[in-house]
């Protein structure tokens, strides 16, 4: 009789890619340097908005230090890729914490408003940490797509971890300690993670000195519109965001309990909501680097933008029809499906564009037009918050994301070419 070979099942993507020697070291420093990502933002706006009883303040400022990191980040992402990781991030990121430091004295002594618009903006030096990474993983795997893939689902997962975790944590540290704890705590650990995730050299890419006939990025074929794709992204984040904040608010649980001895209330409360978000989204992601790299990436971008700007018609509907913090969660649960494959899809097409020796520049690129989105989506949240209620400030991520369906079906065949070599 014939022998039957047992059915033997594919390994684990995952387990394979973290199988790269060096690869757990500067995953473990790079997520302690990229938590306080999520914490930043949310810990300025309980901060300011508990201080001084204005969430438009709140978001304008935060604003500001994200537009003043649009502009930053290339430049700082420029001289990472000419001169290498360790070299630059470490200082650039030692003038990024100064900066936070010098918002949290400004708030908590009361000083101008202009001051904490100066404050914020100096930690527009803080190096792209997810790009550093994804840059790594693009060094080691440039002739293994699969192996990419699965390390760009990774990371995007790891951002999404961060940004669920992020908040929480921010909103734990304002409420149960002081209004400034989720931004000293945030400091320590963006610093200890770079200092670590730059100890380990050998997975390091190689510096790539500038020639002169080199091209900025924004000139390659089709990357414009990527970026127009991930500024409407921003926005959806950067609104959802201080909108989810100010609604927790609307609902009793308001920031200015901080001073009232309430410490237990909102911050926790929306912190947990917007971390519901964000779970979406990391499993999403996790899920998405299981499958194989698919062909056609600019209609599965089409694809998986779509199904964003329905889901993010969910958080609306939720605020609209109940005021129930629950339905909201688990509204935005929902919606945050979407985002991981968008993100991933949208981080494929950015390092299949971008030219030789350049990848972190491009990357940096793509995540300063989200910050740039978030920027505005903060201060555009802030305002229809003023002006129409918590409630109708979810109507800003929806349209957000229309734009940026639009832009990914007018973009499509700019950047459905082949990938970079």
């Amino acid at each position: 009789m014939p022998q039957t070979t047992p059915l033997t099942r594919r390994p684990n993507p995952y387990i394979r890619l973290f199988r790269t020697p060096g690869a757990r070291a500067f995953t473990l420093g790079n997520l302690v340097a990229r938590l306080p990502m999520g914490m930043f933002s949310v810990s300025a706006v309980i901060m300011i908005a508990g201080a001084r009883g204005s969430y438009a303040l709140a978001g304008a400022v935060t604003a500001a230090g994200l537009a003043a990191t649009a502009l930053v980040a290339p430049w700082t992402a420029r001289l990472v890729d000419r001169h290498g990781q360790a070299r630059i991030a470490v200082p650039a990121t030692a003038v990024a914490v100064c900066g936070s430091l010098a918002l949290l004295l400004c708030v908590h002594f009361g000083a101008p408003d202009w001051t904490l618009f100066a404050a914020y903006a100096a930690t527009a030096t803080t190096p792209n940490t997810g790009g550093m990474s994804r840059a790594r993983w693009a060094h080691l795997h440039r002739d293994d797509p699969a192996a990419l893939h699965t390390a760009n689902s990774f990371e995007q997962a790891a951002d999404e971890l961060c940004f669920m975790l992020g908040p929480v944590a921010a909103a734990f540290l304002c409420s149960a300690l002081f209004p400034e704890a989720g931004t000293l705590v945030g400091t320590v650990l963006l610093m200890t993670g770079m200092l670590l995730f730059t100890a380990q050299r050998t997975t390091e890419p190689p510096a790539a000195p500038r020639t002169p006939a080199a091209k900025s990025p924004l000139r390659a074929r089709g990357f414009a519109p990527l970026l127009a794709v991930f500024l409407a992204t921003g926005v959806v984040f950067g609104s959802l965001e201080v909108v989810t904040i100010a609604y927790a608010d609307g609902l009793g649980h308001n920031p200015q309990a901080l001073h009232s001895g309430r410490a237990g209330e909102t911050p926790l409360a929306a912190g947990g909501v917007l971390a519901l978000q964000a779970a979406g989204s990391c499993v999403a992601g996790l899920l998405y680097g299981t499958v194989r790299p698919a062909r056609g990436m600019s209609r599965r971008l089409v694809g998986c933008v779509g199904a964003m700007t329905v889901l993010m018609c969910l958080p609306l509907l939720a605020a609209r029809s109940g005021g129930s913090l629950a339905a909201l969660a688990a509204a935005l649960l929902c919606a945050g499906a979407a985002t991981a494959p968008t993100m991933v899809t949208g981080m494929t097409l950015v390092q299949r564009r971008t030219p030789e020796g350049q990848l972190n520049e491009g990357m940096t690129l793509a995540v300063t037009a989200i910050l740039g989105g978030i920027a505005v989506g903060s201060a555009t949240g802030g305002q229809v918050i003023e002006q129409a209620g918590a409630d109708m400030g979810y109507l800003v991520p929806v349209c957000a994301a229309a734009v940026a369906l639009v832009v990914s079906v007018a973009g499509s065949g700019r950047y459905a070419a082949p990938p970079r070599r």
